[in-house]
């Protein structure tokens, strides 16, 4: 079965919920993550640490130079990921779009190759 990797697209700085609002989202994530569970979808999630921990490694004349920071400047970055499998991409979505409701946030839904 195809796997697809939905993406959570987290905004810029100085844009995270209130505690309280963050409190119910995490609760909305956690019952989205089991029913992926129970529908025998989920492959693997993740959250990650703010893109300010990235190293990113470059290849350069024989080398390799390694820099702190994000690969890409911008405002929004990727927050968290999860694996699913679905029959196509049309279920990927459906999954991403109960994702986007319990995230409050855009998510990217791509298939793996």
């Amino acid at each position: 079965m195809p796997q697809y990797l939905l993406t959570v697209v987290e905004p810029g700085e100085g844009q995270a919920p209130e505690p309280e609002a963050l409190d119910q989202i995490m609760k909305d994530v956690d019952a989205v993550d089991r029913e992926m569970h129970d529908a025998g979808v989920w492959v693997f999630a993740g959250g990650l640490h703010p893109p300010d921990t990235a190293t990113v490694l470059r290849p350069s004349g024989g080398d390799v130079l390694a820099t702190d920071g994000p690969f890409a400047e911008g405002k929004e970055h990727v927050g968290g990921f999860s694996i699913v499998e679905a029959p196509d991409l049309d279920a990927a979505l459906q999954w991403g779009r109960k994702l986007a409701l319990a995230t409050t946030l855009a998510i990217e839904v791509r298939p793996f190759r």
